[in-house]
């Protein structure tokens, strides 16, 4: 047998880890220990930049897109409404696309300067309305097409009902999610 082939053996300190911590329920298991102020700050920064990374893909691509749009044949067709709609759609994605850039720039600018809770305060902000930007911009994007694609009121009643659906699963649900929290953590303090 070769050492890739050989069954990896449990040190002491793993095995005697296993026998004494059998699974317990969630309420029964220990608090993590406290975060430092200056651990706190920067996992949050940390995911400030993972969520950053996943929302600056989506905007970029469809900012990328929208700007492809005004040079197809059909575009020539759209009449007034839809051009409106086109317009504020590219304004809410570069707008998207600059709040959700932001971070990185302000962190660069900030880089030593001793200001990481503010660059994370700030950060934190940015991404929050980069969100509603990037929701805002995909509506009137669905909207821009839907009109061209399906008749009458359908497209706006499609496009709001997506919309709706983003509310809830990227605000309604979050604020639900926390404010059960902040219940289920007032309850076990009496």
């Amino acid at each position: 047998m070769t050492m890739t082939e050989r069954r990896a053996e449990p040190t002491e300190v793993e095995s005697t880890e296993k026998e004494e911590s059998p699974a317990r329920a969630p309420e029964e298991r220990p608090a993590e220990a406290p975060e430092t102020s200056r651990e706190r700050v920067n996992r949050r920064w940390h995911e400030i930049l993972q969520e950053t990374r996943v929302a600056q893909t989506g905007v970029q691509i469809l900012f990328g897109f929208l700007l492809s749009v005004a040079f197809t044949p059909m575009f020539r067709e759209l009449g007034t409404f839809d051009r409106v709609v086109y317009v504020v759609t590219v304004v809410l994605g570069a707008s998207a696309t600059g709040a959700l850039i932001a971070p990185v720039s302000i962190h660069r600018c900030l880089s030593g300067q001793r200001m990481k809770d503010e660059v994370v305060e700030t950060a934190g902000r940015l991404m929050t309305l980069g969100i509603v930007l990037l929701a805002l911009t995909i509506g009137c994007t669905l909207l821009l097409i839907l009109r061209i694609v399906v008749p009458g009121p359908l497209a706006e009643a499609l496009a709001a009902g997506v919309m709706l659906w983003f509310a809830v699963c990227w605000y309604a649900l979050p604020l639900h999610l926390r404010h059960r929290a902040t219940q289920n953590a007032s309850g076990d303090d009496v």
